[in-house]
């Protein structure tokens, strides 16, 4: 359809304004003119009148009728005047520009003008066309009461046919003038208007339409080059800068994804040496390990080289749970879930920190909310992530502080169960905590930077989710989420 284009909406309806406006002013101004050509004609035919009446004046005063029958045929031989007569207020044509009319009654359609008290009307004559008649009384003046009397106050009527033919056809003749002329104009500006909008509306849009559908296939190379200052050079302007940044969007998102896949692949193979690594170290560490406390059973706790033996012993531990990082990083357990209670879990995660050396200076609140429906996790695992939480956060206060621990339900699109650690130490720098779930990524001297690693990777494994928050300064709070078991289901 034609009108499903916007710029032939516009064309028409440009178009239609044009023709609207163009016709109204064309019909005013003819309008206007017609009266002009017929206010002519009034004005002449008062002007004759007016003249024949001056000239028969004093030929009537002194009562001689023939001069004014002479004066009102020669008047008459105007091709424009059809008659000139004066006639009796009874109807009768007492002088005329065609003597055959004297003594005959007048017109009766002039003579209705004078019945009727009017001074001019138009109507058709046969053989004639459209006239103009125009009446003018002749009063009784004391001059005139020699021969007339003083009884009647009006002895006769000055009339005067003018012919409108010529009038009518300057008429017409403006009116074909007129319509031509209209039609030429909206004709010619019709055109003008739709070449105008083809070449600096249509043209532009369809071209952008045509770029925009390749740059919707992926082809970020298309440009356009403006051709004026106008909405749709801006508009052309705007579009190539559009262009210009989704193709350095798609360049950094491809560089971007490249560094991922790199990173990604290094982790993978850092993830399959550690692996291997692990299991050549773990044994001997075991080997180790159950050398040193035979050792060590061989010397009284007052011996010095007890001391010795006891942090060999601790390094030796540390190195183990190092290589039990490394081995479930590369290839983590298959989690074993079952329904727990998270208050439970939490109560005696706690109590196994609250061992730690560096918990004795803390100050540990328990805010946990009664009646939480179980989450369906694997115990052992989300024991863990806590232990691991709970350490981070007892490390974070060497100086002592607060521990918060709170559990509470959470409504979004389904329940879920959260759980929130919180700690009052210096917290975390923002250009770090971007990066504290990156494996091996870790500020502390003996750290392997994989228990938070481990932590999101094992809540992300039961369906939930591990955030952060800190500000530096005033301490941290991690959150775990964990989708609740919904009573409504069959298990």
């Amino acid at each position: 359809m034609i009108f499903k284009s916007l710029t032939s909406r516009v064309i028409v309806i440009s178009i239609c304004l044009l023709v609207f406006g163009i016709s109204a002013f064309a019909f005013v101004t003819l309008r206007r003119e017609q009266m002009q050509l017929i206010n002519a004609a009034r004005e002449n035919s008062e002007l004759l009148l007016n003249t024949i009446e001056r000239s028969t004046y004093n030929s009537m005063r002194i009562g001689n009728s023939e001069d004014v029958q002479i004066i009102l045929e020669m008047v008459g031989q105007n091709q424009k005047l059809l008659g000139v007569r004066i006639f009796h207020p009874h109807g009768i044509v007492l002088k005329s520009s065609q003597p055959s009319e004297v003594g005959k009654p007048v017109d009766n359609r002039d003579y209705q003008l004078f019945i009727n008290n009017k001074k001019e009307g138009v109507f058709t004559l046969e053989g004639h066309g459209e006239v103009l008649g125009m009446l003018k009384p002749i009063y009784n003046d004391e001059q005139c009461h020699v021969c007339h009397g003083h009884k009647s106050r009006i002895i006769g009527l000055l009339n005067v046919n003018y012919s409108l033919v010529e009038t009518r056809k300057r008429i017409m003749d403006a009116t074909k003038l007129f319509v031509f002329s209209t039609i030429a104009i909206i004709a010619f500006l019709s055109l003008a208007i739709s070449l105008v909008m083809l070449k600096f509306v249509k043209k532009p849009l369809h071209l952008m339409a045509e770029n925009m559908a390749r740059v919707e296939k992926g082809d970020l190379s298309v440009r356009m080059k403006p051709e004026g200052k106008d909405e749709i050079g801006r508009l052309i302007t705007s579009f190539d800068s559009m262009v210009d940044r989704l193709d350095t969007a798609k360049q950094e998102l491809e560089r971007y994804h490249f560094q991922q896949m790199e990173r990604a692949d290094r982790l993978a193979s850092v993830g399959e040496m550690a692996a291997g690594i692990a299991h050549e170290i773990k044994n001997p560490l075991t080997g180790i390990a159950s050398a040193i406390t035979i050792i060590k059973d061989d010397f009284s706790p007052s011996d010095p080289r007890t001391e010795i033996v006891n942090e060999v012993l601790e390094q030796v531990s540390r190195l183990d749970k190092t290589v039990n990082d490394l081995l479930f990083f590369g290839k983590p357990s298959q989690p074993e879930p079952t329904y727990i209670d998270i208050n439970a879990t939490l109560k005696k995660t706690l109590m196994f920190a609250s061992r730690h050396r560096g918990s004795k200076d803390i100050e540990k609140k328990l805010e946990l909310q009664d009646d939480l429906p179980p989450v369906y996790v694997d115990p052992k695992q989300i024991q863990q992530v806590f232990l691991n939480l709970f350490l981070n956060a007892v490390q974070a206060m060497y100086q002592g502080g607060v521990l918060t621990i709170k559990s509470s339900l959470l409504q979004k699109d389904c329940t879920w169960v959260e759980v929130s650690v919180a700690d009052t130490g210096q917290g975390i720098p923002p250009q770090i905590l971007e990066k504290i779930f990156t494996p091996f990524f870790t500020t502390k001297a003996q750290g392997t930077g994989l228990g938070l690693a481990i932590c999101h990777k094992l809540v992300t494994q039961h369906g939930g989710t591990l955030s952060v928050a800190s500000e530096d300064g005033k301490g941290t709070i991690f959150t775990v989420a964990l989708p609740a078991f919904d009573h409504g289901l069959q298990v």
